[in-house]
């Protein structure tokens, strides 16, 4: 019985899986490089930032001397509460929809700027960063109360007959954060404008596309991870905002930050003031992971297409 002669090696075949395999090595190298050189970086996080979030998650769970959910128990069950988060969601809503309407156009205006003038348009975009929040709370408050600048000169064109209440109120709040938060929308979407390779909206022109068209099939597209990145940012630092609500809404404004420090400092419950910091915290993490099943969180992070 004949037997079939075994096949000849394949010349190179051990040369390539030895490549393989030194290629794997220094793969698994170059990570443990890396872990190394991000582990200090880590570690600062884990002490900074995690730690104080178990700390007051704990406190969150103390009741007196034991352990209990009556803290939020209490978030779910108090008429004020629901109010007091409804209120802070729909402030944050509210000025990210304005920061983006406001702040698209913009950052495509300087984005289509030529050198010299855009860099001077980002520098009059950064003016506020510049500036104290405290000093910029305040100067809304002069600017907008009823015998400030805003009312007089509506007064003085005849468009009002009596002045308009703008400030401890919905209004005056949502005035100044969005005058605060507009700069953290126009810089994230300008990058992302300024991404853009020229060459893809002059293609689609060139395939007969009008010029709205082109923007809205080609560049709006292409813009979006920064300009949700923006939005995304106004809207969690929204959420925390203290400072702003307190002064322009005057106490009759009030969010989630502004209770949390009451509890804190007024009536030293720390057990009502963790469990409100952590559901907020959970609110927030819930919108990210909501985002990041639309967009990958890489591009929200980094706000290029």
């Amino acid at each position: 019985m004949s037997t079939v002669p075994p096949a000849p090696p394949v010349p190179g075949a051990a040369a390539g899986d030895e490549t393989g395999a030194a290629l794997a090595r220094d793969a698994r190298r170059e990570r443990r490089a890396a872990l190394a050189l991000a582990l200090p970086a880590l570690l600062l996080v884990g002490l900074v930032a995690l730690l104080p979030t178990l700390w007051l998650f704990g406190l969150s769970l103390i009741e007196g001397e034991s352990l209990s959910l009556a803290h939020y128990r209490r978030l779910l069950t108090e008429e004020s509460y629901r109010r007091i988060f409804w209120t802070t969601f729909e402030i944050a809503a509210v000025v990210t929809v304005l920061a983006a309407i406001l702040g698209y156009p913009l950052a495509y205006w300087l984005s289509r700027l030529s050198e010299p003038w855009a860099g001077l348009g980002l520098v009059l975009v950064l003016v506020p960063f510049w500036t104290s929040l405290l000093v910029r709370t305040y100067a809304w408050l002069v600017l907008l109360q009823r015998r400030g600048l805003v009312n007089q000169w509506l007064l003085s064109l005849g468009l009002i007959e009596e002045p308009l209440r703008l400030v401890h109120n919905w209004t005056g709040t949502v005035i100044g954060m969005l005058h605060i938060l507009l700069p953290f929308l126009v810089l994230p979407t300008y990058a992302g404008l300024k991404a853009i390779d020229p060459a893809y909206p002059a293609a689609a022109a060139s395939l007969g596309a009008s010029p709205v068209k082109a923007f809205w099939t080609v560049l709006f597209p292409l813009s979006l991870p920064g300009f949700l990145a923006g939005c995304l940012l106004v809207f969690v630092l929204a959420l925390g905002f203290y400072v702003t609500p307190a002064i322009l809404g005057g106490g009759r404004v009030l969010m989630v930050a502004m209770k949390v420090q009451e509890n804190a400092g007024l009536y030293l419950d720390w057990g009502a003031a963790s469990a409100l910091a952590v559901v907020l915290l959970l609110a927030t993490l819930l919108i990210f992971a909501l985002l990041a099943r639309l967009v990958p969180i890489e591009r929200l992070l980094v706000g290029r297409s």
